[in-house]
């Protein structure tokens, strides 16, 4: 398996990030297309509006959060573009949220981590 890391978009693209993901459902403030040296914008791996609003980045909602967002990849096809990437390429999952231990990707990463290997 190759390696799965998450990112703030706005950080400086590497070479090791390998294939980069956004995952985030829009588009980070002050970043253009060309500096996001994207592979692929994953909209629909995101959680949904809903989930997104309620959540609003409060840091104690962010367990309550998590469960309800590992709910809604259960039965999201999208993570299977992730992992089949994974198959052959580092990927780099990109985010745009300022908290680096408190958002969705790091709740994506352990879900595929734990749930496509």
């Amino acid at each position: 398996m190759y390696d799965l890391k998450i990112k703030r978009i706005y950080e400086q693209p590497e070479k090791l990030d390998g294939y980069r993901i956004l995952v985030d459902r829009l588009w980070p403030r002050g970043v253009s297309k060309e500096d996001a040296h994207l592979d692929l914008w994953l909209k629909e791996v995101s959680p949904s509006p809903d989930l997104r609003k309620w959540f609003n980045h409060e840091p104690e909602k962010f367990n309550e959060f998590s469960k309800k967002y590992i709910q809604e990849l259960k039965h999201n096809d999208a993570v299977s573009q992730i992992t089949d990437k994974l198959k052959n390429h580092n990927v780099t999952l990109l985010y745009a949220a300022k908290d680096p231990k408190i958002n969705h990707a790091i709740v994506l990463k352990n879900f595929i981590l734990k749930n496509s290997f």
